[in-house]
C-alpha cells in the first residue's frame, strides 16, 4: 500500500515546493483577473486562507482518524463534526443572517439515513476506517449542491422579485409563486453530478477508483465502488437540491433587508 501511495505521489520537498506553486497560480490567476463577486481581488486572499487551512486541517485529522475509527462514540462525534461543518460552511454561503442554519436539513436528511442504510445492510462497519471517507464524500457531495441551489435561488428570488409579486397578484400561493421563478436556477446545482457520472472513465478517473487500483483492487471491483460512489451522490445531491429550494421557497432561509446578505469569501 505505501508503494503503490509513493507511486502516485511520494511525499517529499518536491510535492511541498509543487504545493505552494499551485497555490500561487491559484491566487495570481484569481487576484489578475478579479475572480471576486465585487470584481476586486479580494478572493485572492480566500484562496490563501483556504489552503492554508487546508493543510492545517488535513494535518489535524491525519492524526486524529487512526484513533478515532475504532470506537464507535469517537467515529460518531467525528461525523457530527463533519456535519457541523459543513452546515456552517453552506448556511453561511447562502446567507449571513440568522437563517443560514436551516442548511443543515438539506445536508444531514439525505446523508444521515443514506449512511445508517449502507451500516445496517453491512456494507459499512462501525466502527471502521471506510465509514469516514464514504460520509466524508456524501456529506461534501450534500454542501456543494445546498451551496449552488440555495445562492442561485435566493439570487433568482431577489433579482425576479416582481415576477413573484405578479404571481401573488394572480392568485398563486406565495410557495407556489416563488418555486416558479426559482426552481430552474437551483436545479442547475444537480449540473457537476451529472456531468461527473457521465463522463466517469472518458474524461476522469476519481479517487475512489483510483485509490483501489493503488490499493490492490481489480478493475471490476474498483469500477463497482466508483459506481456506487457516483449513484449515490446523485441520490444524495438530489435531495438536498429538492430541500434546499422547499426552503428557500417558504422562505425558512432567506436574505430579507436588515438581516445581511454578503456570502463573498
Amino acid at each position: 500500500m505505501l508503494l503503490a501511495a509513493e507511486t502516485l505521489l511520494p511525499v517529499d520537498a518536491s510535492l511541498a515546493a509543487a504545493l505552494v506553486v499551485l497555490l500561487l497560480v491559484a491566487t495570481g490567476a484569481v487576484a489578475l483577473f478579479r475572480l471576486s463577486p465585487d470584481g476586486s481581488s479580494g478572493r485572492a486572499r480566500g484562496i490563501v486562507t483556504a489552503g492554508l487551512r487546508a493543510a492545517a486541517q488535513l494535518a489535524a485529522v491525519s492524526a486524529v482518524i487512526g484513533w478515532a475509527v475504532h470506537r464507535t462514540a469517537s467515529l460518531i462525534g467525528f461525523l457530527l463534526l463533519m456535519l457541523s461543518v459543513a452546515t456552517r460552511t453552506a448556511g453561511r454561503r447562502i446567507t449571513r443572517n440568522g437563517t443560514w442554519w436551516w442548511a443543515a436539513l438539506p445536508i444531514a436528511a439525505p446523508v444521515v439515513p443514506t449512511v445508517a442504510g449502507l451500516v445496517a445492510a453491512g456494507l459499512l462497519t462501525v466502527p471502521g476506517l471506510a465509514v469516514v471517507p464514504v460520509a466524508g464524500i456524501l456529506i461534501g457531495g450534500a454542501l456543494t449542491a445546498t451551496v449552488l441551489a440555495g445562492r442561485r435561488a435566493l439570487d433568482e428570488l431577489d433579482q425576479r422579485h416582481g415576477e413573484v409579486e405578479a404571481g401573488l397578484a394572480l392568485g398563486l400561493p406565495e410557495r407556489e409563486a416563488r418555486l416558479e421563478v426559482a426552481r430552474a436556477a437551483a436545479s442547475d446545482a444537480l449540473l457537476p453530478a451529472l456531468d461527473q457520472t457521465r463522463t466517469v472513465g472518458l474524461v476522469t478517473l476519481p479517487g475512489a477508483f483510483v485509490g483501489m487500483l493503488l490499493g490492490g483492487a481489480s478493475p471490476v471491483a474498483a469500477g463497482a465502488v466508483q459506481l456506487f460512489v457516483l449513484v449515490a451522490l446523485l441520490a444524495v445531491e438530489a435531495l438536498a437540491i429538492a430541500l434546499t429550494l422547499e426552503l428557500a421557497a417558504r422562505g425558512r432561509i432567506h436574505r430579507r433587508p436588515g438581516h445581511g446578505a454578503d456570502t463573498k469569501a
